[in-house]
């Protein structure tokens, strides 16, 4: 099985699928080729689990007359200027990833940004900025200041599972653990959060779609 090694100075190691299908090791500048292996043998079945999914998963298409599905509105591909109107999504014809990308990412600050401050409103949390990154580890993060980061890739996934990240990342500006305290809070707003997070599993595959 080929593997890509990807060196950075990042501090842990970090597993992932390529968009081919190709197993990827994310690994601090130190690790030797012996820690690499055994981090990958001890993770060994989900690799083999996430490649069945990367390689049997549906594959974002950017062409005109493509449809994609947006925070649950579906919209058709045509070129022009980057934006959206009437049910159309628009896209230049040169560097078109790139220029999706950036709309994912507009939307994403718009949509999760009204969405995380209409949870803290109901339901008392405080918090202090919202954040859109390129993550492709999770699809939600909170600092310990309460900043609250989405990966840009949320805006692919049914608005319900955007919800539960919302609820489960404003959780932790009170908790910033997984502890049955934690659990407990985000299913007193959301009772089917177990539900909600194992269907977002089945999303995993868009961590690596796009750059």
């Amino acid at each position: 099985m080929e593997l890509k090694v990807e060196k950075s100075r990042r501090k842990t190691l970090l597993l992932t699928v390529d968009r081919d299908g190709t197993p990827v090791v994310r690994t601090p500048l130190s690790a030797s080729a012996e820690e690499i292996a055994r981090f990958v043998k001890k993770h060994e079945r989900w690799l083999a689990r996430r490649i069945a999914e990367r390689r049997s998963a549906p594959i974002t298409v950017l062409g005109d007359g493509a449809s994609v599905t947006l925070f649950g509105e579906t919209y058709t591909l045509s070129t022009g200027r980057s934006g959206i109107r009437a049910g159309v999504l628009t896209l230049p014809a040169e560097n078109r990833e790139r220029a999706f990308v950036r709309l994912l990412k507009k939307l994403t600050a718009e949509k999760m940004g009204a969405l995380t401050a209409s949870l803290a409103a109901q339901y008392g949390f405080s918090y202090s900025a919202v954040r859109v990154s390129s993550a492709r580890g999770r699809w939600g993060s909170c600092s310990a200041k309460g900043t609250i980061s989405y990966t840009f890739r949320i805006a692919l996934v049914p608005p319900s599972l955007a919800y539960y990240v919302a609820v489960h990342e404003l959780c932790h500006t009170r908790r910033l653990d997984h502890s049955p305290a934690f659990w407990r809070e985000v299913e007193s707003i959301l009772p089917d959060a177990r539900s909600a997070r194992k269907a977002l599993r089945g999303y995993g595959y868009l961590m690596n779609e796009f750059l």
